[in-house]
């Protein structure tokens, strides 16, 4: 399990940390197809969020250099992050993928966003073949196990998300949100989120603007708000109390110098402004204005907090499923490793015994056909006999990660099988022929 990943999240890292390695969701397809590309890797994932930035890769034997990666694709030198970033290998690193995908990792335990972000993250790889073997068969089991954690346990019980939790920031600012008008800034999920509990606790106007028009336009139809062209931010933002943004802006959209126009406009009737952006929308330099409040997403574990304590106990009984299924997926991949050998273990001595059977055949003259049969059943019982030690051996061998390399050597040198790397890529050549498939190496 050559499995690596390197991330920041919320839990690492603050908001103007994580902002420097986020992706723009245009640039993803580039960033997982140059991630694969990378010396010493196999296969590789990018999840990027609010929240969390992740290279997920396999590695051809365990020692691909992530950070240089990061060096490269971002331009910068990661040393001076280095306290913020997390690395987790083999079992660590399947593990932290089930726990993400799970919802174990989020901000808030039990939103079901992430298991939707995973997957959007393993659809681009896909397109762009990214995946492929083992980094796909992870990726599968990760929903699997994602799904079971919220079948057998209650942790998605009155779920909550980072919008839902930004909603109950603005309740306890205002009170209320009774006749308050909200801005949407952004027409993604998040914000989609984020009005319909708006619109739960009372706000009465909302609009949506958005870079692209039509899906300010198909979100705020959604709401019965207002569509607003992007030029026509900085006219239409004054007129709300409580502006939510969330975009892909590579910069801040709202600087102090927009926050003075808008106080003046709105006569210094205070305003609210909740940035679940990533890199941040809204300059932190707006918060030191008399009448504008601005909060950002890490801002928002002050009210996360409130959630833990009821998700304690099921959160721990969807650890222990992790675990479980960390050690299954595990025993599988190393029961996987010695396939090839049982298969050029079964193909040598199939050559053996068929080399026997012509050899004596001309001393065994003309054979009915129930003795031919007699001679295969034979022959066969033998060789299954010989077969079943080595390969229980191998097979056992496999779930006990330091001994499957031993065995493995052990079982090729007593049998002079030909390298297991060869047999396989032998037997996918024969595989692509028998099928008329060309090029059907892995």
């Amino acid at each position: 399990m050559n499995f690596i990943v390197i991330g920041v999240n919320h839990q690492t890292a603050p908001v103007e940390v994580r902002e420097k390695f986020a992706i723009p969701e245009a640039r993803l397809p580039e960033a997982t197809r140059s991630l694969a590309t990378y010396p010493g890797i196999e296969e590789g994932m990018v999840v990027s969020t609010c929240n969390r930035v992740e290279l997920v890769a396999r590695t051809v034997n365990g020692t691909a250099d992530l950070h240089g990666f990061v060096r490269q694709f971002y331009g910068f030198d990661p040393a001076p992050y280095r306290e913020h970033l997390y690395e987790y290998r083999e079992r660590d690193a399947v593990r932290h993928v089930f726990r993400v995908a799970s919802s174990l990792d989020s901000m808030v335990v039990g939103e079901p966003q992430i298991l939707g972000q995973v997957k959007e993250a393993y659809a681009t790889a896909r397109a762009v073949g990214a995946v492929s073997s083992q980094l796909d068969a992870l990726l599968t089991r990760a929903f699997a196990v994602a799904k079971r954690v919220r079948t057998e346990t209650a942790i998605a019980t009155s779920a909550v998300s980072v919008a839902s939790v930004a909603v109950d920031l603005a309740k306890k600012i205002f009170g209320n949100l009774q006749g308050k008008t909200v801005h949407l800034v952004g027409a993604g999920k998040m914000c989609e989120l984020a009005a319909r509990h708006l619109l739960a606790h009372g706000a009465q106007k909302i609009y949506v603007a958005n870079r692209t028009y039509e899906r300010a336009l198909a979100l705020a139809k959604k709401f019965n708000g207002e569509a607003i062209p992007f030029e026509q931010l900085y006219e239409t933002v004054p007129n709300a109390d409580i502006v939510i943004s969330s975009t892909g802006a590579p910069h801040a959209i709202f600087r102090k110098e927009h926050g003075e126009k808008f106080l003046s406009r709105r006569k210094n009737r205070p305003m609210f402004f909740i940035d679940i952006a990533v890199p941040r929308d809204i300059d932190p330099e707006m918060n030191k204005l008399d009448g504008i409040f601005v909060y950002d997403i890490d801002d928002l574990s002050q009210v996360v907090s409130s959630h833990i304590a009821d998700r304690r106990v099921e959160a721990d009984r969807a650890e222990a499923i992790v675990q479980l299924e960390v050690d299954k997926f595990q025993s599988r991949l190393q029961t996987l490793d010695v396939v090839p050998t049982i298969v050029s273990l079964q193909e040598h001595l199939e050559t053996v015994r068929q080399a026997e059977i012509d050899r004596v055949r001309g001393r065994m003259g003309t054979l009915t056909p129930e003795q031919e049969l007699a001679v295969e059943a034979l022959t066969r019982g033998i060789i299954n006999k010989i077969m079943h030690t080595p390969i229980t051996t191998l097979k056992s061998a496999a779930r006990e990660s330091s001994e499957a390399t031993t065995v493995i050597d052990l079982v090729r040198k007593l049998f002079g099988l030909r390298d297991a790397g060869k047999a396989a890529a032998a037997a996918d050549e024969a595989s692509a022929v028998g099928s008329g498939k060309p090029g059907a190496h892995n």
